[in-house]
């Protein structure tokens, strides 16, 4: 078993060590254009598994594809980060040219492979890594409902001062300002988290979760790495050890939620085969009319791309 994670900078350097970490895969592959540094990070996952004891193998490469060659996954985190004041969209046009040509390489290289986008905007790049790879819906997937719920979860954990390990929810649309969380199905113990906290709170940590992202980024001047990283490697995981798992996640809808014709996060079943089945939920007018508008953002940035 075979994993590779292009793109070895922040993000994709945790996803690698959390997949050696977590022996789910026996062989990692991480690969990057900068000669050097996905060696360098690979030979430094690899030194520390005597300690955290770990077998998986992690392997560096600079842009050699044929080390990537028979992965059963592929997780592309290539791309430039966001900097304070610019926004996911402002990325389209580089990164969307990154990610085409990656994606080509991983087509060659790995003509079975499951490929997760992580690279920003991701409703977009999971559509550009779509169309170049030819690949059914089922193995193009973007990673963002994840990191999104985690970060929702996180949030409510802290305000209620409960664990974050009881925490379920589901958000979806759009990565980014216009996604869509769903209060009805967040519960906290199996309790619904309305019973437990005031509207007013639960409204304001709901735009800050809509906000995740940009908030690291003002802190740090660069986009979030630790818990990105780690939720792409929870997806390899699901998919790897078919452990059929329900998870938020970027997928191109074709009649879903009367939706054929854009890229948006839904909850899915994932598995062996990638996307196993599309989880239809019954939402209500409300959550109906935010789900559109997420749609109407992402097909205005695919049309962007789309012109380029």
């Amino acid at each position: 078993m075979k994993v590779t994670v292009v793109g070895a900078g922040n993000v994709g350097a945790t996803c690698a060590d959390v997949l050696a970490y977590r022996e789910i895969a026996n062989e990692v592959v991480l690969l990057d254009i900068k000669e050097g540094v996905a060696e360098g990070k690979a030979l430094d996952i690899w030194q520390k598994a005597p300690i955290n004891l770990y077998d998986t193998r992690t392997v560096g490469s600079t842009n050699d594809y044929e080390k990537t060659a028979g992965s059963e996954v592929v997780v592309i985190t290539s791309g430039l980060p966001r900097k304070p004041g610019m926004t996911r969209d402002d990325l389209i046009s580089i990164n969307a040219g990154i990610v085409k040509t990656v994606t080509e390489n991983v087509v060659k290289h790995s003509p079975e492979a499951i490929i997760i986008i992580v690279s920003n905007p991701l409703d977009v790049m999971t559509y550009q890594a779509h169309i170049t790879s030819k690949f059914p819906r089922a193995r193009v997937m973007g990673m963002a409902g994840i990191l999104d719920t985690a970060r929702y979860r996180a949030f409510l954990a802290e305000e209620l001062n409960v664990s974050p390990k009881d925490i379920q929810a589901v958000l979806m649309g759009g990565h980014g300002d216009t996604m869509v969380p769903l209060p009805r199905y967040t519960t906290v113990g199996g309790i619904p988290v309305t019973e437990l906290i005031d509207a007013d709170k639960l409204d304001a940590i709901i735009e800050r979760t809509k906000f995740g992202g940009g908030e690291l980024v003002k802190l740090m001047g660069t986009s979030a790495w630790y818990a990105p990283g780690s939720a792409a490697a929870q997806m390899v995981e699901a998919i790897v050890r078919d452990q059929r798992r329900v998870f938020p996640v970027c997928i191109k809808l074709e009649g879903e939620y009367g939706i054929d014709d854009c890229y948006l996060g839904v909850p899915v079943i994932l598995g062996k085969n990638g996307i196993e089945k599309v989880i239809e939920l019954d939402l209500n007018d409300d959550e109906k009319a935010l789900l559109q508008t997420s749609r109407t953002h992402v097909l205005d940035v695919m049309k962007v791309l789309d012109n380029k």
